[in-house]
């Protein structure tokens, strides 16, 4: 996307898909603007003790680590932060209310629901979807939202609408986090700089507000405790959305806060192997967040 592109053109962009169609080009935008140097970082050791594969990219004023970073990983829940995301720039434009009400009932429920399961039979606004989706990964919120929105190609539009020409978008919770092929897939490099893209380029697509509720929302979830969070230093803080499949998919992207200084972006997908702990697998991300962090200079 052009330098100059402001967020009336990102909406227009999503408002238009029936006519542009969900796989034309954008030009490619390629923040962060700062050129850093790139540091020189081994994962292979990770891996080779765990097992599986992981990708990883950061950047920070002081250099950025890339690894696998142009491989594909199926995103799981990760996707919630963007689908809360592409739901505030519906707002933005008018085309959605943060307020709506929006009925819960039997039939929308599938597993992991702790905020729309109890409300069967009532309705939650959209922003109380959104915070479901972004604090707790609720599954029938995340199907409710992309609903609305209508659906899977509009989904596929906001991605295109920020620069991102590679991540796929195919299905609904839970068939998403199947690994079939390319499908609901994405790439660490990219989902950085779709971080970056909406948190600190002076171009973000999101009103001042829109991003600080988001924040708030990545900052206040519980989940993920022993992933990237347990991985930073004692002071720092961390906004960030968990994503995981149940054969080993295990992922953490978001933005890594200093005592002083700017933001790391960081996304880290791991697929590890089956016979892995939950638990065991958190730890492979707190660890390559450790070596991504001293390898930076910040430990």
């Amino acid at each position: 996307m052009p330098m100059g592109t402001d967020r009336r053109s990102v909406l227009t962009g999503l408002g238009a898909l029936g006519v542009m169609g969900c796989d034309q080009q954008a030009p490619q935008r390629t923040p962060p603007l700062m050129v850093v140097p790139t540091r020189r970082v081994d994962f292979s050791g990770l891996e080779a003790r765990h097992g599986g594969r992981i990708g990883i990219d950061a950047w920070s004023e002081q250099g950025a680590v890339s690894w696998r970073g142009r491989e594909r990983f199926v995103y799981c829940s990760t996707f919630k932060m963007y689908l809360a995301a592409a739901t505030f720039l519906r707002v933005q434009g008018g085309e959605e209310s943060l307020d709506r009400q929006v009925a819960i009932t039997r039939g929308d429920m599938v597993n992991h629901a702790p905020v729309t399961e109890p409300s069967v039979g009532s309705s939650l606004s959209v922003e109380r979807l959104m915070q479901a989706v972004v604090e707790v990964s609720d599954n029938p919120a995340a199907n409710l939202l992309l609903k609305a929105m209508g659906g899977i190609a509009p989904m596929q539009a906001f991605y295109r609408g920020i620069g991102d020409q590679t991540t796929t978008v195919d299905r609904f919770e839970p068939e998403m986090n199947r690994l079939d092929g390319d499908k609901d897939t994405i790439q660490p490099a990219q989902s950085r700089i779709n971080l970056y893209r909406l948190f600190e380029d002076s171009g973000t697509p999101l009103s001042p507000s829109s991003k600080e509720k988001l924040l708030g929302w990545m900052f206040a979830s519980p989940t993920g405790l022993g992933r990237i969070k347990a991985g930073v230093p004692a002071g720092w803080r961390v906004a960030h959305k968990t994503g995981t499949g149940g054969y080993g998919p295990t992922n953490d992207i978001g933005l890594l806060y200093p005592p002083t200084g700017a933001p790391i972006t960081l996304a880290i997908y791991y697929h590890g192997v089956r016979a892995s702990s939950d638990a065991e697998n958190e730890a492979v991300i707190a660890d390559a967040t450790r070596l991504t962090l001293s390898t930076l200079g910040y430990a």
